[in-house]
């Protein structure tokens, strides 16, 4: 009964795995994605001992040695309970025997009962502490570590392999592999106990028990190299399962519009046939290891039946059942144990994988004691570039190559540049999303590569083009860290011009925004945006194309209120529109990462030799060339 337990609790959990397992066709998607998005690194070979002991490690290997310790017990009191009760049973005690020694028999049996039951309760709050610390160590740091990764780690990983690791791959450590763990210790530790005790029952069982035991370890080792491969394999080709999913998700509508529904049905179809024709062999090795691993428990309880018969003239006849009670547990241990092995080293390739996301390429600090700004900093808003260069990889060319320029406090700066010219590395330099390979970057006095990451970002304020807002209130998107009060917003909202919008909504500033903002319009977005950049109050303010994808009239507001609002403020636009930039105190034009024009609009424009002056008459700005 025991055994059928086990093994439905095996299949159903091994069920749960195939059923949660969300991965990647990496060998196919990567090509799609481009080559910017890496190949997902599939370990190859057995499981590396590394890889336990990393899961142990996670556990606590205390708390692993007591488990085990209190498991090999409990399986000690168990076959001392077993041998006491067969001698009971052997002794010769008639009714009008010693009641004393009727009492000490059922007293020391008792005993061992009590003591397998302790044991064995011992070790199950052990086993529970222990998955209650992998769980935790394992996904603290793991989140640890993406959320310290570089933005070159997310621009080149789908969003579908990391989800996976904080899915399918946590799943399996906080339920998976703890079942297949205890199972096949259960297992295990029975078929140890099940050997030895018919060994010492009929010695002559340990001739066949070594070539046995050979045979066994072959077809073992065979089976749970070949299933953790179709495991790899199967984890592998599931990735962009979530992938295709969330994208279709994110772009549903498009879909509809285009009528391309068959198009992406289709496409999930070929990734989940791609993915079954890894899941079908698998489960197919399994079958034909147990196929085989029945036959030699069958031969084992053989060879324990005919050799309790030749010895049956030697043994009492307790001995000899309790040796066949155990014999005909052991081909169902067998298969068991190496079923539960090949199970416990397939998910134990999350333990792999999590840990490969442990050690991602890292940010900066957030935080340097050694190095932190005044509270106010900056106070005037001063930019300095020295031979400055970076580029977004070390294979790729560099975005910018070696700048040097001063901006003055308060001073309005364009940034326009052809596609690729460096626009966007020079923001993201100044927000350290790139880190510089040569020169630095000065704000007021202050290099910016010392300071902790969060030091410098919170004094600086963005204005993207793609406007950012989460599922909450429109008061958190507004003011995340609470740090401005009701009549600041409101106020924010006058000069963004949204105020009477706000005031319509039913529940005004706590009204729902969905994910991304989707049930406001693209305009109220941004607006938003700018918004929440007037309760920073930053020093330094940067636009990123803020205004390229919305209407004129939007435009024309937040131009209003930028130069109203802003006026104190060092501001660095990079425009796609350049009527918005031409009241800059600057312009400067980018060109394949250097600084090839750098003026005032008027004598940039009075130059008709000039870059900008091209882009203007492009524009329909100037008539003449």
């Amino acid at each position: 009964m025991e055994d059928n337990e086990t093994e439905e609790r095996v299949d159903n959990t091994r069920k749960l795995t195939c059923n949660e397992e969300n991965h990647e066709d990496i060998l196919h998607e990567t090509e799609k994605c481009g080559k910017l998005i890496e190949i997902e690194k599939i370990e190859t070979g057995n499981l590396k001992f590394k890889t336990v002991l990393d899961y142990f490690e996670s556990t606590s290997f205390s708390l692993t040695f007591l488990f085990f310790f209190c498991y090999i017990l409990m399986n000690v009191f168990y076959a001392l309970s077993s041998f006491w009760l067969t001698q009971w049973t052997n002794a010769n005690v008639s009714e009008s025997g010693d009641t004393m020694t009727k009492t000490f028999r059922i007293l020391a049996y008792g005993l061992l009962g009590t003591g397998q039951h302790f044991f064995s309760f011992v070790s199950e709050l052990i086993a529970v502490k222990m998955i209650m610390n992998s769980s935790r160590n394992l996904h603290q740091n793991m989140l640890k570590s993406i959320m310290h990764s570089t933005m070159q780690f997310f621009e080149s990983t789908p969003i579908g392999r990391i989800l996976n690791r904080f899915s399918k791959d946590l799943n399996s450590i906080e339920v998976v592999i703890p079942i297949f763990f205890k199972d096949f210790f259960y297992c295990l530790f029975d078929l140890i106990t099940a050997s030895i005790v018919i060994s010492i029952s009929t010695p002559l069982f340990l001739t066949v028990l070594a070539p046995i035991a050979i045979v066994y370890f072959i077809i073992q080792r065979f089976y749970v190299s070949s299933s953790s491969k179709l495991k790899r394999l199967d984890s592998a080709s599931k990735s962009p399962m979530f992938s295709h999913f969330g994208e279709t998700l994110y772009g549903i509508s498009t879909i509809k519009a285009y009528k391309a529904q068959n198009r992406f049905i289709n496409a999930i179809e070929q990734k989940i046939d791609y993915n079954n024709s890894f899941f079908y062999p698998s489960t197919i090795t399994t079958r034909w290891s147990a196929i085989r691993l029945e036959a030699i428990g069958h031969f084992m309880a053989l060879f324990a039946f005919i050799f309790a018969i030749l010895a049956k003239g030697n043994i009492s006849p307790g001995i000899i059942g309790m040796s066949i009670t155990f014999a005909l547990n052991i081909s169902g241990m067998m298969r068991l144990t190496v079923k539960c092995a090949a199970e416990l080293e397939s998910n134990l390739t999350s333990v792999e994988r999590i840990r490969e996301y442990c050690n991602t390429p890292q940010e900066a600090e957030w935080e340097n004691k050694n190095y932190k700004p005044d509270p106010q900093w900056p106070h005037n808003g001063q930019i300095k570039f020295k031979d400055y260069s970076v580029r977004y990889r070390e294979d790729l060319d560099y975005a910018l190559r070696n700048l040097s320029f001063d901006i003055k406090p308060a001073e309005k700066i364009g940034i326009v540049g052809r596609t690729g010219a460096g626009k966007s590395s020079l923001s993201l330099s100044l927000f350290r999303l790139l880190e510089s390979k040569e020169g630095e970057i000065i704000i007021d006095g202050m290099n910016i590569k010392r300071m902790g990451l969060h030091d410098l970002r919170q004094k600086l304020t963005i204005i993207p083009q793609d406007p950012v807002l989460f599922s909450g209130t429109l008061r958190m998107n507004l003011d995340p860290f609470e740090k401005s009060s009701d009549n600041q917003i409101w106020n924010a909202l006058e000069k963004a011009h949204l105020k009477d919008f706000v005031e319509n909504l039913e529940n005004k500033l706590m009204f729902e925004c969905s994910e991304g903002g989707e049930n406001l319009s693209v305009g109220q977005r941004q607006l938003l945006c700018l918004a929440r950049a007037l309760l920073r109050n930053s020093k330094i303010l940067l636009l990123d194309e803020a205004t390229a994808a919305i209407d004129h009239n939007t435009d024309d507001i937040i131009q209003q209120t930028i130069r109203s609002s802003f006026a104190e403020c060092t501001m660095l636009t990079i425009a796609h529109r350049l009527n918005t930039i031409l009241d800059s105190d600057r312009i400067m034009v980018l060109d394949k990462g250097r600084i090839v024009e750098f003026d005032t609009p008027k004598n940039l424009l009075v130059n008709k030799n000039s870059i900008f002056y091209s882009m203007a008459f492009t524009a329909g700005i100037v008539k003449e060339i």
